[in-house]
């Protein structure tokens, strides 16, 4: 919005931050993590955007170290200085979730949108779970923290979500204790007491890490199941592109603390614009088709968040960083730009040099 000048010249105000209120129900703006260590600065997230609706799910994957959980962790308002020690996380940004701004927000409000607005499975629920507690004293504890009830209420709603979980004999399976319960079993006890206050948004990080793979589907499927029955705009957080495959409608890629690809899961599968996300791609086994040749991992080590490449941050392990000129990828950093309807990819090479190196390339291998 701009108005004129005593000299008629167009003059811009200045823009604030803060406002408008974002249309989406979950939106992401410009968020920045960055940890102080003795070693310098771990730019953990830098700078990533990104909008959910409800009754969608968003899966973020990428190796592990680039950004996934910290997002997490910062949309639900975790990252406190008494976890590290005397220095603070620095956090900027914008989190809107409903309308309300959450990094701006009372932490006290933002506590009480917590379980209730918005809930998260955790990546491993035997150290998330209390171990001097039953899963239903903690399951309880979590419903009465946001409802005006006595105990034997709760008590049968923390019952009725376990069974709605999965969980056989639940009124007798309610008074065990975490270490009584399998991999399996405690990740459904994880889920119920996420879901126990109907939240609008659930964070899953690594929902099925260390679990089997028949366990892993039954999981899947629960997380499937509950986000229709609540509506819940969900966020997948994994390495496993098998994962967010079964679920996501949307995919967002992460690398090096940065948003390097994003779109719908169908685009980014069988359309990818960005050589990491080609990289990630070919270093997943296909069950569909006879595998002729060995799978292609990723060259190189993700790279460290105190010191990450000057440019593309992918560069040193990208097969085609010399085919931008100019030396362009290890000197100017690239912006998302977009590369098809809703999908979004950060590289320097030109449209048609990527839609080449897929189509002849890439995809045959796949």
């Amino acid at each position: 919005m701009t108005e004129l000048s005593k000299s008629g010249a167009a003059m811009t105000e200045p823009v604030d931050t803060a406002s408008p209120a974002p249309s989406a129900f979950l939106e992401v703006r410009d968020l920045k993590v960055h940890f102080p260590t003795d070693d310098g600065l771990v730019k953990s997230v830098d700078g990533l955007s990104f909008t959910l609706e409800k009754g969608k799910t968003l899966g973020i994957v990428g190796e592990s170290g680039s950004g996934k959980s910290v997002t997490s962790l910062g949309i639900m308002g975790l990252h406190t200085a008494g976890q590290y020690g005397k220095r603070k996380a620095q956090i900027s940004g914008e989190i809107w979730l409903d309308g309300t701004e959450l990094l701006s927000a009372d932490p006290d409000h933002v506590r009480k949108l917590r379980g209730r607005e918005m809930a998260m499975i955790f990546q491993d629920p035997l150290s998330a779970l209390h171990p001097y507690y039953t899963i239903g004293q903690q399951i309880v504890e979590a419903y009465r923290i946001h409802h005006k009830v006595d105990k034997k209420v709760a008590r049968r709603r923390a019952i009725e979500m376990l069974d709605r979980v999965g969980i056989p004999q639940p009124d007798k399976r309610v008074d065990g204790y975490p270490h009584e319960f399998s991999g399996g079993m405690r990740q459904r006890a994880m889920i119920a007491m996420s879901l126990v206050n109907n939240p609008e948004l659930l964070i899953a990080d690594e929902p099925t890490t260390a679990l089997d793979v028949t366990v892993q589907a039954q999981i899947l499927d629960l997380i499937r199941d509950l986000q229709k029955e609540f509506g819940s705009a969900v966020i997948i957080i994994t390495h496993d592109l098998g994962v967010v495959a079964e679920l996501s409608d949307d995919i967002l890629v992460m690398y090096g603390g940065r948003c390097i690809e994003r779109g719908p899961a169908e685009k980014v599968f069988y359309e990818p614009r960005h050589p990491y996300t080609w990289g990630l791609l070919g270093s997943m086994p296909r069950l569909d088709r006879e595998q002729t040749e060995r799978l292609i991992p990723v060259k190189g080590s993700p790279p460290s968040l105190i010191n990450i490449p000057s440019g593309c941050a992918f560069n040193p392990r990208c097969p085609y960083a010399d085919v931008p000129k100019d030396n362009v990828t290890r000197t100017v950093r690239p912006e998302l730009t977009e590369v098809g309807s809703q999908h979004w990819a950060a590289c320097h090479m030109t449209h048609e040099q990527r839609e080449r190196i897929w189509t002849e390339e890439i995809a045959p291998k796949l």
